[in-house]
């Protein structure tokens, strides 16, 4: 299998359908949703980086929750993916990097935020789909608590989760 890159497998798992939504929430064809996907895939990766490495627990929590493997048996009866589409811890993270994230792709873009913020929404449940799916497929990864003891350990399980998503 060929390494793609984390925003060419957002895009793929979002399919025609949500690209389609994403375009008319932005006023543009399929190539603009593109774009400004590309773009807030890779806000949204780069800050969530940032803020692990940076010490924020909470973001080094919330990898280790999507690192882990999905749960077994009747604990999956309540959402699929070990419960990250449920949301879970991930999924509030991401909802905190919304906001500045969406005024950083309108500025950069000329895209109102709340447009953005919108195609953030769209994008919410992609992008825990896609983080569950890598981490998934990277079984190697350093243990759940090995991320919060060193940087080393963070920096490899976050570089094979997100791969090149930050740019």
């Amino acid at each position: 299998m060929s390494e793609s890159s984390f925003q060419d497998d957002v895009i793929h798992e979002l399919g025609d359908d949500r690209l389609q939504e994403i375009a008319g929430l932005l006023g543009t064809d399929a190539d603009g949703a593109r774009e400004t996907v590309a773009h807030t895939v890779g806000a949204m990766t780069g800050s969530l980086q940032e803020q692990a490495e940076g010490g924020d627990d909470e973001v080094r929590q919330a990898f280790a929750e999507v690192s882990q493997p999905p749960l077994q048996g009747v604990a999956t009866l309540g959402g699929g993916l070990g419960g990250l589409l449920g949301g879970g811890m991930m999924a509030g993270v991401l909802g905190k990097v919304g906001k500045p994230v969406a005024e950083a792709v309108s500025k950069k873009t000329g895209i109102p935020a709340p447009t953005v913020s919108r195609v953030i929404e769209v994008l919410t449940p992609v992008l825990l789909a896609v983080l569950a799916k890598r981490s998934a497929a990277n079984k190697g990864a350093p243990a759940a608590g090995a991320p919060t003891e060193g940087a080393g350990g963070l920096g490899d399980l976050l570089g094979s989760i997100l791969g090149g998503g930050k740019k």
